[in-house]
């Protein structure tokens, strides 16, 4: 009697549910023909019982592994074999391509995909369990490893007319993250990132990328794109941006990574002259602005064309800048100088990110020739090295926290605005951080109310004597509140002031709340200008219910 066709399931463990993993639907898209095979993602938040109790009705489970999810991934694959000990795991993604060696020797592993895994994956499905001959997959036999590598890649032509999301119901798609590659490799060589390792860069056929992108522009919302640099070639960047004006709908939204240093007039130009503000996002790796580093990490950068580009397009473009604490020859004054001059630079969000030492980097290879120390659990953090001592690290880690709840959210715009022009926003940041984990104690659980209790707390110590810094903290907290909070850090107008100020003005107090109150400086100069000119002035913000709260321009309003 034939033993019974073995059942193959492709999964991962996404870090959020609103994220897609493109790897296991291209996998899936490929082989779709083969009925044993099938797809599921779960993410690392859910029970890992569960999942295991899922993937334990499979003779192979296989895995698409990060270095966000690969602890995790392993706590699972553990309880599948003690569920059901003759299934067979197998691991494949950038996490688990380079020093698999204690990997493979675990109980609960039995094959490893090592590189692009079309190749060697359709052969594991159509061989198995006669897998061993198969070049790029790791295997165990008797005791024995076995391993044939080969630096061949997967012909993207191949794709054409394919489409990785058309097993998904579409109706799943809206709310979610949707990924798509037009490229694979990247023309540069930082040592920090595993791009670098796939120096050529390869497109896969317009027509299919056009075809997918109209796909995920009808049925979804925001689309990234994963190229390392998407602008490299300046006809196919355009060519794609003009594809998704004809096509795009009203609230699509694109993000894609660029190099802005090499960023064509051309395109420019066309971002200015046609795409609509907020339609895009660019994620640039500005990385560090020391040039000697740079260098050391065989990275090529021009700081003042990047700049520029930012500069020029912060009103066509949402821009995301990313700096990497830990770079080699990068001290705490240097640190603390690119953090200030990328700060200066106003992104709806800059990335704070520390040095990681991922599996096959150079970075991680050479990392006893600048005193690194790292954790050797994912995601492979840095610890100590000769140039930043573990103390400094966990200040700069209180300003990444208070980076994030004050800038990135934002919850303090004109506030840290003003700081940047006065003060040292670093050391500002570093100080909220510190006082923020000596008040709460951790940087989770916080209500909004708190958030800007500890900042004016924070001010009120440190920064008695600046009136103006109070007020904007005020302003700051009205104008992120639907409803007018029952709090306020400015002293208002009594009431019988406050009404016949909004009577003067005609303004509705019957239908909507107000803040009114005095500051000395002009508001709308400061917005307009960036520039505090001191004049007591007139400050009246309305609260609608509906949206967050405005303030109100007196000067363009009849006065009874």
């Amino acid at each position: 009697m034939p033993m019974p066709a073995a059942k193959f399931l492709l999964t991962t463990l996404n870090a959020k549910y609103i994220h897609m993993n493109l790897a296991i639907r291209l996998l899936f898209e490929l082989n779709k023909g083969d009925e044993r095979l099938s797809w599921k993602e779960f993410t690392i938040k859910e029970d890992p019982d569960e999942i295991a109790a899922y993937c334990s009705h499979f003779d192979v489970v296989c895995f698409s592994c990060y270095i966000w999810n690969i602890t995790q991934t392993l706590a699972v694959a553990e309880k599948i074999k003690a569920l059901n000990p003759h299934a067979r795991i197998l691991l494949g993604g950038p996490e688990v391509t380079y020093d698999w060696q204690a990997l493979i020797q675990l109980d609960c592993i039995d094959f490893i995909v090592t590189g692009e895994g079309e190749i060697p994956f359709s052969a594991f499905i159509k061989q198995y369990p006669q897998v061993g001959a198969i070049n790029n997959i790791v295997s165990k036999q008797n005791g024995d490893l076995i391993y044939q590598q080969q630096g061949i890649n997967f012909p993207l032509e191949e794709y054409a007319g394919t489409n990785p999301y058309q097993n998904d119901d579409p109706e799943t798609l809206r709310n979610r993250v949707l990924y798509i590659e037009t490229s694979r490799g990247c023309p540069y060589k930082c040592e920090f990132c595993l791009a670098s390792l796939d120096n050529g860069v390869r497109y896969l056929p317009t027509e299919h990328i056009k075809s997918n992108l109209l796909y995920l522009m009808t049925h979804g919302r925001v689309i990234k794109f994963l190229d390392r640099t998407f602008n490299v070639k300046k006809d196919f960047t355009l060519d794609i941006f003009q594809f998704i004006l004809d096509h795009a709908r009203p609230d699509n939204v694109f993000q894609f990574e660029i190099t802005a240093d090499i960023l064509h007039p051309a395109i420019m130009q066309f971002i200015k002259e046609k795409v609509p503000r907020g339609m895009f996002r660019f994620e640039i790796g500005i990385q560090t602005v020391n040039q000697k580093s740079n260098l050391e990490v065989s990275r090529k950068q021009n700081f003042d064309k990047t700049k520029g580009v930012i500069l020029e397009l912060k009103d066509h473009v949402e821009m995301h800048l990313d700096l990497i604490v830990g770079l080699p020859l990068d001290y705490w004054n240097d640190i603390k100088f690119s953090f200030e001059e990328v700060f200066k630079l106003y992104p709806p969000e800059l990335q704070l990110g520390f040095l990681k030492f991922l599996k096959g980097t150079p970075v991680r290879d050479k990392h006893k020739d600048h005193g690194y120390v790292f954790d050797p659990i994912a995601p492979y953090q840095i610890i100590r090295s000769n140039y930043l001592s573990e103390q400094e690290l966990a200040n700069i880690t209180l300003l990444e926290h208070a980076l994030e709840i004050y800038w990135n959210k934002p919850r303090l715009f004109n506030t840290l605005k003003y700081v940047t022009a006065q003060y040292s926003i670093f050391d500002f940041l570093l100080g909220l951080g510190r006082f923020f984990e000596q008040e709460h104690g951790k940087f989770i659980g916080f209500s909004l109310d708190k958030v800007y209790e500890i900042a004016a707390g924070y001010i009120a110590a440190f920064f008695p004597n600046d009136k103006v810094l109070q007020e904007l903290l005020a302003i700051d907290q009205w104008l992120q509140h639907k409803i007018k909070p029952s709090k306020s850090f400015l002293a208002e107008y009594d009431k019988k002031e406050k009404f016949a100020l909004l009577d003067t003005y005609k303004l509705p107090h019957n239908k909507y709340r107000y803040a009114v109150a005095q500051i000395s400086f002009d508001f709308g100069s400061w917005e307009r200008e960036g520039i505090i000119h001191p004049s007591p002035t007139e400050l009246v913000i309305v609260f609608d219910g509906q949206s967050k709260a405005k303030i109100v321009d007196l000067s363009i309003l009849a006065v009874v």
